[in-house]
């Protein structure tokens, strides 16, 4: 399989005067809809690959005799590596460029991906979904960068919002894949279908993304990318919006990872197929991801995320019910927060940071697959430990935290406001 395209600049004796200079994509364009398509792409393998065993959780338990809480290793472990391997892959894309990152990444897992159905114990599938999940790191800090610097600003929401919107189908297939493969196969098949899924994508990403053409390699140096991480960190914009992503990770591996357990258990006892088409409820999140864009147009991007801080919280208070339809309903208002909120979140990221922006996006993904992780454990224990009503108490904390962290950056901005007017009466008084 050939790499892609680095985005390099062609030199060459001529003046580039003499050529037209290249546009960055918009929507319309037909680069635009081939780069949102091959995005789309690969944001769905990552989710069907990065949560393959979530809606298997409890086959898993059963096939290998242990319990919630080890089982769930199996998606702690691929988003736990995800969020440590993220930052060193996007300094490398910064140096060989993100089309090539996303394509080798995306060639790893996806082999990876057809390995693991035949894993012979747990600690061999903990670990070659830990593999998977480092493979998988290279892919969507790349891409975020890659948007960023392909696409006009005012198209930037959309366009991760596209990213996202497979993300989530991407979650949703693999899932009702996975649970209809093993009801009729068995947990393994259900894998191995995933798998094949996955390696689709891939072929169609390879295709059909467009050459980088605003890409500028830049050195490898782990000094200058260890001063812009320090520099990201020290921001204190980006630093809450790595809070919230993670905060609201945490609440959507808190829930996705537990759910299978409470609709396999009394008083539903659904078969695993059944419980894998729930997750048809991630369609409700391809629509709000992708309409995020609209939404910070007309009400800003705090405004966003208290929208979406609320929406998820009414879920998770109307999942506390012994009622399908009732815990249905609280899934689809939960997911429908969460993307919008991580949608906003991103490319807000995307937007802050004025360079190093692989790094910038790379640490927000970080923070949120460490979210991801931290949710899945801790909610998987604690419904092992007190039911449903303790994953959802830990979701909750993690909304509360979403909205303290918007509330305080409302009130810093109000603050920067009557700073710049006070300092701004002065000089127009002069005048």
């Amino acid at each position: 399989m050939p790499p892609a395209h680095t985005g390099a600049p062609v030199t060459s004796g001529a003046s580039t005067a003499s050529f037209p200079q290249p546009e960055a994509h918009s929507p319309g364009r037909p680069g635009y809809r081939r780069m949102s398509l091959a995005l789309f792409a690969a944001g769905l393998a990552t989710f069907a690959l990065l949560y393959s065993t979530q809606a298997l959780l409890p086959a898993v338990s059963a096939g290998f005799g242990v319990t919630a809480g080890q089982a769930s290793w199996t998606v702690s472990a691929a988003t736990g590596a995800l969020a440590l391997f993220v930052l060193p892959l996007s300094a490398l894309s910064e140096r060989f460029g993100r089309t090539r990152m996303m394509t080798w990444s995306m060639v790893i897992a996806v082999g990876v991906g057809l390995l693991v159905p035949f894993a012979p114990n747990l600690e061999w599938l903990v670990a070659l979904r830990a593999v998977q999940g480092a493979a998988i790191a290279g892919i969507p800090a790349s891409a975020m960068a890659y948007l960023a610097e392909e696409v006009k600003p005012k198209a930037l929401v959309g366009a991760i919002g596209l990213f996202v919107a497979g993300n989530s189908i991407g979650g949703m297939s693999g899932r009702i894949v996975t649970g209809w493969a093993a009801q009729l196969w068995g947990w393994r098949a259900g894998l191995l279908a995933v798998g094949l899924m996955a390696l689709a994508c891939a072929a169609a990403f390879l295709v059909l993304l467009p050459r980088a053409r605003f890409f500028r390699p830049a050195s490898l140096n782990p000094r200058a990318v260890g001063r812009t991480v320090a520099v990201h960190l020290r921001d204190p914009l980006l630093l809450r919006l790595y809070g919230i992503g993670a905060l609201f990770m945490t609440v959507f591996g808190a829930v996705y990872t537990v759910i299978g357990y409470r609709l396999v258990d009394e008083p539903f006892s659904l078969p695993q197929g059944v419980v894998g088409s729930v997750f048809l409820v991630y369609l409700v999140g391809t629509a709000s991801s992708a309409a995020a864009g609209q939404l910070v147009a007309r009400t800003g991007r705090r405004g966003a995320l208290y929208l979406a801080v609320t929406t998820t919280a009414l879920g998770l208070l109307l999942s506390l019910a012994d009622s399908l339809a009732s815990i249905l309903a609280g899934l689809v208002l939960i997911t429908s927060g969460f993307f919008a909120g991580h949608a906003v979140a991103s490319a807000a990221v995307s937007r802050t940071a004025k360079s190093g922006r692989a790094q910038a996006s790379a640490l927000y993904q970080s923070a949120y697959y460490l979210g991801s992780s931290a949710g899945g454990t801790l909610g998987a224990l604690a419904y092992h430990a007190s039911g449903w009503a303790a994953t959802v108490g830990i979701a909750l904390l993690a909304v509360v935290g979403v909205a303290s962290i918007t509330l305080y950056g409302s009130h810093a901005a109000r603050v920067e406001r009557a700073r710049g007017r006070r300092l701004a009466a002065p000089a127009a008084a002069a005048r």
